[in-house]
């Protein structure tokens, strides 16, 4: 009886540790409040739950920034998770801010497990259980038509089985021409999930915690009127 007794109150603290996680990452004393001020817009709490970010998991920050969803992420996976955030060179060589950021994340005791490195084909990537990515991915465009595609594989190896990349990016009218992500900084859903299932993904769900009917897709994201307040698509794909 009393077995069982210890049983059950196991079960129920875990579940409730588990849905506590997103909560407790942004509660966070360490967080600066340059971050917080943006968790009205970003969503974190709502975020961390599609991408099922919890304890225990390796998680992936491709191109991770000034590191927003990288302090969240190793409060998140906390215990026994990681996080590896990814700081492509050509970032690096041109803003080492970013980098000199990131190391600090880093170093940051009270963040356990994280890891800095500059690209997806890194070993230190392989085996996790989700690449995230947001408001890069049209980016990725911007750079190279082939960047895209050598992208998209690179996560598919790096995931396990059953894991889920999660893309986060400005959202552009539907059939927008394709130079919208370097004109707008935007990019069509459409287009982002026809190109991640040809790497072999599954559409997995979409979250509608970032929309913002307001913003009519007209205007580039840092237009004053309306940075920090697009209209945002979130997508969950999954590998088999």
């Amino acid at each position: 009886m009393r077995a069982t007794t210890y049983l059950i109150a196991a079960m129920l603290l875990g579940t409730t540790a588990a849905t506590a996680h997103p909560e407790m990452a942004v509660k966070d004393a360490h967080r600066p409040a340059a971050d917080v001020a943006r968790d009205a817009d970003r969503k974190p709490v709502e975020m961390l739950e599609f991408a099922k970010v919890d304890h225990g998991k390796k998680v992936v920050d491709f191109i991770a920034g000034k590191g927003y969803f990288t302090r969240l992420f190793a409060v998140a996976v906390k215990p026994g998770g990681s996080v590896v955030a990814i700081i492509p060179k050509q970032v690096a060589d041109r803003d080492p801010a970013t980098v000199a950021n990131m190391q600090s994340i880093v170093a940051e005791p009270a963040y356990g497990d994280v890891t800095m490195v500059a690209g997806l084909l890194d070993p230190a990537v392989q085996g996790a259980d989700v690449v995230w990515t947001a408001q890069n991915y049209h980016d990725l465009h911007n750079a190279a038509p082939e960047i895209v595609a050598g992208a998209n594989k690179a996560v598919f190896a790096a995931l396990k089985p059953g894991g889920y990349y999660v893309i986060i990016d400005h959202t552009a009218a539907a059939g927008a021409a394709p130079d919208v992500t370097k004109t707008l900084h935007r990019i069509d859903p459409a287009v982002v999930k026809a190109e991640v299932i040809a790497a072999g993904f599954v559409l997995d769900g979409e979250s509608k915690a970032l929309v913002n009917p307001a913003d009519d897709h007209t205007k580039a994201v840092f237009d004053p009127s309306i940075r920090g307040h697009t209209d945002q698509f979130a997508l969950r794909f999954r590998k088999p």
